[in-house]
């Protein structure tokens, strides 16, 4: 109206009396009318001042925030809001100018968080992957002949802190100062897989003699004479000369865990609720006592059975394989290894030497299936066994085999 009445001649006392302003005012918006033309009439208020973070600053503080200090030259290993806030505001590649709390803001809005560094490892074990695939071959063919075997400590005889039931701004309280005067103990466990059953014994230190004591516990858990299976790492006091011997001598197979893959034994697993329970919240005098409470905890597990195992569905069992890295891009895919009626691999990087014959026209009835001295799931130690396929003498022995009668009653 303003413009419309100016073009049509009126002065400005008549325009401000019309509109029902101060001359000033009209005067202001006649002058904008001129500079800018038609876009003064929507001039866009906005309330407060106007921004002083743009979109490249907020990306910019984001990038800083999660990039190391030390690259950016400072001399600590992380950021505080202070410390970045002093950062932002005086660097050589952008200048922003911001405070705290509105530093908080943008780094919550761009979902950027205050979180505790996880560690990695990887195995650089040039046989990682026969090794995993033997031991998972192994818990999923024979679990009840399946055991593993590790160290856990040390254990030190000293206040050890932990979490408890208590109340209010009362906490349950162990004592800081404490003086080292009975050395270090360790404990080598055993644990079955079929049975789920954990057990052990406190030694003084790691040896290839008491390896071998914890071996022969475990082949004395299966006293028949068909083959046992121990997972265990490769340390060097588990690999000794005497310990090989004995397990060729005695049916035991020793699966080795790759290097940096502790993850592969599944008595890991079962060290935790033993820190958890028997280590934390504790202040014990001596090994003695500690020893004891470690086999109490023991005997409760066998007894009770808090956790116990329940079947699952072999399509629910999640082997070791699929937890594994993905291969490089360009890897070309594993050949699957085919597996003959006895259970064995027909691969030799298992560390069995199979056969496996498959004849041809009339003779494809008949097929020498396994000439190993190796143990079966169904305790059958015979060499050279010949299935003939089809014949009514043959059935099966409830474990997954064909065999004659007289082999599996």
């Amino acid at each position: 109206m303003v413009v419309m009445a100016s073009a049509s001649g009126n002065t400005v006392p008549a325009i401000a009396k019309l509109v029902a302003t101060s001359e000033d005012r009209v005067r202001e918006m006649i002058h904008r009318f001129n500079e800018k033309g038609m876009a003064s009439l929507d001039p866009q208020w906005a309330g407060g001042r106007p921004r002083q973070i743009m979109i490249d600053d907020e990306k910019f503080i984001v990038a800083t925030a999660t990039a190391r200090p030390e690259k950016l030259g400072q001399p600590f290993t992380r950021w505080s809001l202070r410390k970045l806030v002093a950062y932002l505001g005086d660097n050589e590649t952008r200048v922003v100018n911001v405070g705290r709390e509105r530093l908080r803001q943008i780094l919550a809005a761009n979902d950027v968080t205050f979180q505790r560094t996880k560690t990695w490892k990887e195995s650089n074990d040039p046989d990682r992957d026969t090794k995993l695939d033997r031991i998972d071959h192994v818990m999923n063919t024979w679990p009840d002949r399946c055991f593993a075997f590790d160290e856990f400590g040390p254990l030190t005889i000293r206040p050890v802190g932990g979490k408890s039931w208590s109340l209010a701004s009362k906490p349950q309280r162990v004592p800081a100062n404490y003086h080292k005067l009975h050395g270090v103990r360790q404990f080598h466990g055993c644990y079955s897989i079929g049975d789920d059953t954990l057990w052990g014994v406190v030694r003084n230190q790691k040896s290839a003699a008491n390896v071998l004591a914890a071996l022969k516990t475990i082949r004395a858990a299966r006293p028949d004479s068909d083959w046992v299976y121990v997972i265990l790492d490769n340390l060097s006091a588990h690999k000794g000369i005497k310990i090989r011997e004995w397990a060729a001598k005695n049916r035991v197979e020793l699966c080795f865990t790759p290097t940096y893959s502790s993850w592969a034994n599944p008595i890991e697993a079962h060290f935790g609720p033993l820190r958890e329970f028997v280590l934390n919240n504790s202040n014990h005098p001596n090994h003695i006592v500690l020893t004891r409470r470690l086999q109490a905890h023991l005997r409760w597990r066998r007894r009770e059975r808090p956790t116990p195992r329940c079947p699952r569905r072999p399509t629910q069992r999640t082997s070791q394989s699929q937890i594994r890295e993905r291969p490089p891009l360009g890897t070309p895919p594993r050949r699957l290894k085919r597996a003959n009626l006895c259970g064995h691999s027909t691969s030799t990087d298992l560390g069995l030497k199979t056969r496996q014959v498959c004849l041809d026209g009339a003779e494809r009835d008949k097929q020498v299936v396994c000439n190993l001295n190796v143990a079966r799931p169904c305790g059958n130690l015979s060499q050279n066994l010949l299935l003939a396929i089809g014949q009514p003498d043959i059935k099966p022995c409830g474990h997954g085999l064909l065999q004659p009668p007289e082999v599996c009653e």
